[in-house]
């Protein structure tokens, strides 16, 4: 019998990491958050002092980064060189570096590898932009959840602290439409 594996396409901030993990906690199966894998390279490549936008930088990164997902009490926890990075991926600057190193293919080729290797090695939900699409095209258990910009900001604000978070509503609105934006138009779908 195959894997069990579980499709979640989307936009930033739509939900599917919700959905997701609520879907692989009832099936008792595990949950890779994709887009966790993109912010932990670009949180190295940040950590390195180099630009997330400049393909030179980000390819010197690549070259010397060792990416693991493992799966610790049941949370998933992503190395990169041995050094667990999970704790430091949530930031605006590191999710906006994560969608800038996702436009480069060799990153993208990479990631997309280890994504595939999971599924093959493990019942999976995954969730990310394009994993139905471009990471697991034999899928037959795909979905696709969205929100508008206006929700997705919301959610993003009250995540960030309410009236308490540094940033307006509308800042952030703009920055998830850059991203949007920046996601939808990359070269390489892969």
């Amino acid at each position: 019998m195959g894997k069990i594996n579980i499709a979640i396409d989307g936009p930033a901030g739509a939900g599917k990491s919700t959905a997701a993990k609520e879907i692989a906690k009832r099936l008792k199966i595990y949950y890779l958050d994709t887009g966790a894998m993109y912010r932990a390279f670009a949180y190295k490549v940040i950590k390195d002092g180099l630009d997330t936008k400049n393909h030179n930088d980000v390819l010197k990164t690549l070259e010397k980064s060792d990416v693991i997902v493992k799966y610790i009490d049941g949370e998933q926890k992503v190395i990169v060189n041995g050094e667990d990075v999970t704790p430091f991926i949530r930031t605006q600057q590191v999710a906006q570096g994560a969608s800038d190193v996702a436009v480069f293919k060799e990153v993208r080729v990479k990631l997309v590898h280890i994504q595939r290797q999971v599924a093959k090695d493990y019942d999976v939900v995954m969730d990310g932009r394009d994993i139905g699409t471009n990471v697991l095209t034999d899928c037959k258990n795909k979905f696709y959840v969205t929100a508008s910009a206006d929700e997705r900001a919301r959610r993003r604000f009250l995540e960030l602290g309410g009236k308490d978070s540094a940033k307006s509503l509308e800042v952030i609105k703009q920055e998830i439409i850059k991203r949007d934006e920046n996601d939808s138009n990359r070269d390489y779908a892969l």
